[in-house]
């Protein structure tokens, strides 16, 4: 069941309440911590996308086209649509020569409120580049591409490199594929939806992949080196999944997912975390979580703590500015 994680105060009183579930995870499959509900189910929507680009190195797209980290990191992200976002997008089309109108992924706004607004008040023609997925759509296009694969509809679930992502999710996540329940995503790809578990084990993986197969291994080695190398590609200016690898020097992997999911994966610690937010909110629940998170479990050096804090506790302010309450973590974990 899941538990009370985040209050929201205004003045003396708790006027809101995000409940929800963490899993904390070994490689080897072990639940080492958690709170609520380890094995909750859900999709586990864009945190899956550095799992997903796995897929990219076993078609044998990176070497065909010899991707470099920036844009392996992009495959993995869910982008705010700046400008160099979309060039190092366009850079990719341009590799494995394809136009923009056959990537699926839609054209929308900004993920990030901010950068949205802006691009509305500039009447900014927005294209599927500006898709914060489509990094991930030109990766599974150039997989299509090094296979031999039709184009048309790959974001099928019956498409043949559909099928082979399924493959790749089932293994690292360790669960069969008859288990994994299918949905179509925001950006129209299956998604995928398991406990939040087997989430944990992957990015556990991902982070320490030396007992994975040599083709695993070193796909998830260096997507876990490309997305340190390049933070800035996985979310964005201020990002928290950007900030929080970036400040966290080549130690951690986040990624974020659409309905309050989020994953991270902590190099040389062997641990995987999981979070799900109950009501789906992520633009005030999930990030002081995952904070907590690495704080409880001793992940964070000082200096580090100082440099997410301002994901942990937010200041909860009214229409003229002024602090009126706070955003705070309120859970404790339980260890195995």
């Amino acid at each position: 069941m899941s538990c009370e994680l985040v209050h929201v105060t205004r003045g003396p009183l708790v006027e809101s309440i995000h409940r929800g579930d963490i899993a904390v995870v070994n490689s080897k499959g072990k639940v080492v911590a958690y709170a609520g509900d380890p094995f909750k189910i859900t999709y586990i929507r864009s945190s899956a996308k550095p799992i997903q680009a796995i897929n990219v190195f076993l078609s044998g797209a990176y070497e065909k086209f010899n991707f470099h980290d920036a844009e392996i990191s992009i495959m993995c992200a869910s982008h705010y649509g700046e400008e160099f976002h979309i060039k190092t997008v366009e850079g990719i089309l341009s590799k494995i020569g394809i136009n923009i109108d056959r990537l699926l992924c839609g054209s929308t706004y900004s993920i990030n409120k901010n950068i949205a607004i802006t691009q509305a008040k500039n009447n900014v023609k927005l294209t599927p580049l500006h898709s914060d997925c489509s990094g991930k759509h030109v990766g599974i296009i150039a997989s299509c591409l090094a296979k031999g694969f039709k184009i048309e509809e790959y974001n099928m679930p019956y498409h043949p490199v559909q099928r082979d992502i399924l493959d790749v999710v089932s293994k690292v996540c360790e669960i069969e594929k008859n288990k994994i329940i299918i949905g179509v995503d925001g950006c129209s790809v299956p998604v995928f939806g398991m406990p939040i578990y087997n989430l944990s084990i992957a990015f556990a993986k991902i982070a320490n992949p030396n007992n994975l197969d040599n083709d695993y291994k070193f796909a998830a080695d260096k997507i876990f080196k490309s997305m340190n190398n390049y933070p800035e590609m996985v979310a964005g200016t201020n990002g928290f999944c950007t900030e929080l690898i970036r400040c966290t020097k080549g130690k951690i992997i986040g990624k974020l997912g659409a309905e309050s999911v989020y994953a991270v994966g902590i190099k040389g610690a062997d641990i995987g975390i999981a979070v799900k937010i109950e009501d789906g909110n992520y633009s005030r629940a999930l990030y002081p979580v995952v904070v907590e998170v690495l704080e409880k479990l001793n992940m964070l050096e000082d200096d580090e703590k100082k440099a997410l804090n301002k994901f942990k506790v937010i200041d909860n302010k009214n229409n003229v500015g002024q602090v009126v309450g706070q955003i705070k973590p309120v859970f404790e974990l339980k260890y195995l």
